[in-house]
């Protein structure tokens, strides 16, 4: 969702958890947002709803935060190297950072030209994982998100729900430094998201992740085709 520039908020509008809806759009693209802690399969879901909303005639992009631009991938390396030291303030930056720069140079453009954007987390996963897996102020992080992304944000948020114990079993060995934190880290992630849920109900679906994949996907369809086709 883009929305509309006014007199009084040039850059955005903000309300509090998120962006308050606009009178009108300037455009036809959605942004899509798949959520969830790591081993949830969200990826999954982002590879079976592309190939359902193709075969339904919409243009369709896949991108992935961090990432998904040369500036991005670039952060996205550092975030996740093992190697690397960094407080939690510094991590919150570079997301930050990065998200800027996939919002200006593909999600921005993209919504304008019509494309339905599927993207695999945005920042509904810093207020998770910075504001209540590395325990900074929340408010601070939703601030950060505004600076980062303007008159953006996702029309649908899809959370793959499940325990923390099933995520790490799915996890494989090759761990990088987010996927390597401790399981409380990963409990209190897992309470943030649901309690971007319980605040923003209408645009965030917290959808079962323990179910067999292919029930799992005939809840994700059955809310992409809310928004996409019932209308």
């Amino acid at each position: 969702l883009l929305l509309p520039a006014t007199p009084l908020s040039p850059v955005f509008i903000w309300s509090g958890e998120h962006v308050s809806e606009p009178m009108t759009a300037h455009h036809t693209g959605r942004l899509i947002t798949f959520e969830g802690i790591d081993g949830c399969g969200k990826s999954t879901h982002i590879e079976l709803s592309h190939g359902y909303l193709a075969q339904h005639g919409f243009k369709v992009s896949v991108l992935r935060e961090p990432g998904s631009t040369e500036i991005a991938e670039t952060i996205r390396a550092i975030l996740l190297d093992r190697r690397s030291s960094m407080s939690p303030l510094t991590e919150l930056l570079l997301y930050e950072a990065a998200r800027a720069d996939i919002v200006q140079k593909q999600i921005e453009p993209l919504l304008k030209r019509g494309t339905i954007v599927l993207c695999d987390r945005f920042y509904d996963s810093t207020t998770a994982y910075q504001g209540y897996g590395r325990k900074l102020d929340v408010r601070m992080v939703r601030a950060l998100h505004r600076v980062a992304v303007g008159r953006i944000q996702p029309d649908l948020t899809l959370v793959f729900d499940l325990d923390v114990s099933a995520a790490f079993g799915r996890l494989g060995k090759d761990l990088d430094r987010l996927e390597s934190q401790s399981r409380a880290f990963f409990r209190r992630v897992r309470a943030g998201f649901l309690e971007i849920a319980r605040r923003e109900k209408k645009r965030v679906k917290v959808v079962d992740a323990t179910l067999p994949i292919a029930e799992v996907f005939e809840i994700v369809k059955r809310h992409l085709d809310n928004l996409l086709l019932h209308r």
